[in-house]
């Protein structure tokens, strides 16, 4: 095991360093910006006023809402890596670390409004009628030949085996030990008691999942940022030296001070990119699944929806964490042996830092435990429509099952190797991805542009769009999507043709690259 553990760990290294996936991510990121001129930047609030202040679009077709959709995919990412992430990453990079985590978050808004966008435009139905869209589609039906094929179907893979890893087993144990250190409750019990929670939301599917998130994430991220700037108000005068530091440090490195040994530039870089997409996600592809079940009147509109869930993510909580970290002087602080603080405790003594008594350990702990509950819960949604697009949707409930029983298991276990094969599987699911936006990248920003021509502050009606959209290629594509069981005609297995209403799908073509 201990060999096991050490190769992995090299595995995992090589896939988040410097020289492979770093580059790509960023890469990728910034070439999309380009080619889309920075929407991110200008088309922020608008996507802002639709899906968090509007909510809802002008669409009956998809099974949640578009901010259902959004709180669904944040509920996925919003997670340890918003707490120990961070933490980690000004531990060893300096807090420097924190500027490449905003960039990261910045030109991540650019690969993240990409892969919802062609979540929703190449997204089918299964046989219950549910949406099925992200990467394991997209990538066989918008890229012709072998090639997209194996891109989705690698996709599938890796994903399905992460959903048991980064987004079940390893979050459950950080709730487990936490609740442990905090309030002495006992791993197993609380294992238990996850198990039952999230069975209950998961029998009842993607429309449970958004009931429960679409309330739940609004109240863990308000909860956990009031408390943030309640610091940070306490220790205002430290904030503008904190600015100052950060962006010192992300061009020259990190001197040693306190307990912190100093870091190097590219340390900085490497633990800022890799947290912060650790964080957010873009460019993994695993939120353009739940983009995939919004109702929507376009793809473009969703795509900028889902878009804001990186702003919140990086820009927001994961500023909040890092300042306060920085303010309160936890990164260069020393524990009892006289060695810096721990990453999984330096969220933890900040807070307790800069909040009376023992509200800090009491609010990151519980902050902790809602931002880990939910990310299973969204990874559940994600894991499910792999096992849907791999086996078809018989095996969704089982899989629903069973993935509630593992939480049991990592909520008990020790889960070092793990953690090690969860990041190689989250790596590796982003490659296929990130290969298929650059492919499709023309087609992204050609429709994008046709769509913002005609509607640039996201107010046009259905009827509306109906009318500019009507005679553009791939429209009446998008619409067979809403056939039940047309995720079928992409996986190999015969089409029932009782289920699609009379339409042949066999003979429509989709876009070229």
């Amino acid at each position: 095991m201990e060999q096991l553990e050490t190769t992995l760990g090299d595995i995992g290294s090589f896939v988040w360093g410097p020289f492979f996936l770093i580059p790509l991510l960023l890469g990728t990121g910034l070439y999309l910006s380009i080619r889309l001129g920075f929407l991110q930047f200008h088309k922020l609030f608008p996507a802002i006023n639709l899906g968090i202040i509007r909510r809802r679009d002008d669409s009956e077709e998809g099974d949640i809402s578009q901010f259902q959709a959004l709180t669904t995919a944040l509920a996925a990412t919003v997670g340890t890596g918003n707490i120990v992430g961070v933490a980690t990453a000004i531990g060893i990079g300096g807090p420097g670390a924190l500027f490449w985590m905003w960039v990261t978050g910045l030109l991540g808004m650019a690969s993240k409004y990409s892969e919802a966008y062609l979540a929703v435009r190449f997204r089918t139905t299964d046989e219950a009628g549910d949406k099925s869209g992200g990467p394991q589609y997209y990538l066989q039906k918008a890229i012709r030949g072998p090639l997209g094929k194996v891109l989705a179907l690698s996709f599938a893979v890796f994903a399905f085996l992460a959903s048991f890893g980064i987004g079940n087993m390893t979050q459950a144990n950080s709730i487990a030990a936490n609740v442990e250190e905090s309030f002495g409750l006992l791993p197993w019990i609380t294992g238990i008691i996850l198990t039952v929670l999230t069975l209950l939301v998961l029998v009842g599917g993607i429309k449970s999942i958004g009931r429960v998130t679409s309330t739940f994430v609004p109240i863990m991220i308000v909860f956990y940022v009031a408390a943030a700037l309640y610091i940070l108000i306490a220790n205002i005068g430290g904030i503008p030296q904190a600015f100052a530091l950060i962006f010192t440090d992300a061009f020259t490195g990190t001197a040693a001070t306190g307990g912190f040994v100093g870091s190097a530039l590219i340390i900085a870089i490497q633990y800022g990119v890799a947290r912060g997409v650790f964080s957010n996600e873009s460019g993994m592809g695993s939120a353009a699944i739940a983009a995939a079940a919004a109702q929507t009147t376009h793809p473009v509109r969703q795509g900028l929806v889902s878009m804001t869930q990186t702003f919140i993510d990086t820009i927001i909580v994961v500023t909040c964490t890092g300042l306060v970290i920085i303010t309160t002087g936890t990164w260069s602080q020393v524990d009892e042996t006289g060695q810096q603080v721990s990453a999984a405790l330096m969220t933890g003594e900040a807070f307790s830092t800069g909040l009376p008594g023992q509200w800090g350990h009491w609010i990151v702990t519980i902050g902790l435990v809602m931002f880990a509950f939910s990310t299973i819960l969204g990874w559940s949604y994600y894991g499910e429509r792999n096992v849907e697009r791999l086996f078809g949707q018989r095996l969704v409930m089982p899989y629903r099952v069973v993935f509630s029983l593992v939480v049991f298991i990592g909520s008990t276990i020790p889960l070092a190797v793990v953690w090690n094969f969860s990041d190689i599987m989250n790596g590796l699911m982003a490659l296929p991805n990130l290969i298929g936006l650059l492919i499709l990248s023309g087609l992204i920003a050609r429709e994008t542009k046709h769509y913002l021509r005609h509607d640039p502050k996201l107010v046009a009606t259905a009827a509306e769009i109906e009318a500019f959209m009507v005679d553009r290629p791939g429209w009446a594509d998008w619409k067979s999507g809403n056939v039940v069981g047309s995720s079928r005609t992409h996986t190999g297995r015969s089409l029932d043709p009782r289920r699609v209403h009379d339409k042949d799908l066999s003979d429509r073509s989709t876009d070229a690259v």
